[in-house]
């Protein structure tokens, strides 16, 4: 069996279509989407030790199951 290149949801077009929106961004631009990934409520950044993403990554991945 051929295993897919992409995750699951992805496919060569939807790559193509990201990979040009950010490359056509200017700078201003990509600072105000970078900011603005910060302001949603219902998510938070954290720095996590590298010892701990396999632990946080299998927590989420419960969550979202």
């Amino acid at each position: 069996m051929k295993q897919s290149r992409f995750s699951e949801g992805w496919d060569e077009e939807r790559v193509r279509r990201m990979l040009e929106h950010y490359e056509n961004l200017t700078e201003a631009e990509a600072v105000v989407e970078d900011e603005s990934s910060f302001e949603d409520r219902a998510q938070t950044v954290m720095k996590v030790p590298v010892d701990l993403v396999p632990a946080v990554r299998e927590l989420i991945a419960k969550r979202s199951a």
